[in-house]
């Protein structure tokens, strides 16, 4: 099945009407070229972690991708982990997982096991606090040269984070938003150990994406 026919499919595999409407909200603002210019930087195999995977959106795309990739997502929401397990056992997906779990406080099991981790829209979720914590059990639990993606919102224009921060609240009035400037988060995450490039999204949205690209030394 070519890859934009995947995101149909994995829509339909949610019962939830509201669900359903909300998946097909996420993915037309997304589009193809979004899940692309993220997706090109996780390996074709090997240990994944979605952290605060929510529905499953991404893992599962990700997943249907590769079948050698093994993606594990984590997420707060017992809800949702539970739509994303039926989801993934609608689409044959053999090669997902959920668990709930809190990505604020991730602790390792073990050192060296995953090649690629991402967080998507979460540090700024985050007390300012606990984010270089997380980054640091996250360092712990790559292999040498395994690769973290951290997307999320710059501080900067003004205009773009005021609009980026309505929505926010607009989604969750009780959500803790704090965005970093680009400078700020990628300082911290080379200060615990990571190669860091900084890829600029373009959409037409007015979010001020950026995508880091963190490789373990």
């Amino acid at each position: 099945m070519s890859e934009p026919a995947l995101i149909p499919r994995i829509v339909r595999a949610y019962d939830d009407p509201v669900v359903r409407a909300y998946c097909w909200g996420r993915f037309k603002i997304l589009r193809q070229r979004f899940l692309d210019e993220i997706g090109q930087y996780l390996p074709t195999e090997g240990q994944i972690l979605d952290l605060g995977c929510g529905f499953g959106l991404f893992s599962l795309f990700y997943a249907a991708q590769h079948a050698s990739r093994r993606l594990h997502g984590i997420d707060l929401d017992r809800r949702r982990i539970q739509l994303a397990q039926t989801a993934a056992s609608r689409l044959g997906l053999s090669n997902v997982r959920y668990a709930v779990g809190d990505a604020r406080s991730f602790m390792v099991e073990a050192s060296g096991q995953l090649d690629a981790a991402y967080m998507l829209d979460i540090v700024h979720h985050i007390a300012p606090e606990r984010v270089q914590p997380l980054v640091q059990q996250i360092h712990r639990g790559l292999k040498p040269g395994g690769v973290l993606l951290v997307k999320d919102v710059d501080s900067r224009p003004l205009l773009k984070r005021w609009f980026t921060w309505a929505l926010d609240k607009a989604m969750s009035p009780e959500a803790e938003v704090n965005y970093w400037p680009m400078e700020r988060l990628g300082a911290l995450l080379a200060g615990v150990g990571f190669r860091v490039r900084k890829h600029l999204m373009v959409d037409i949205l007015p979010y001020p994406h950026v995508l880091y690209i963190c490789e373990r030394r």
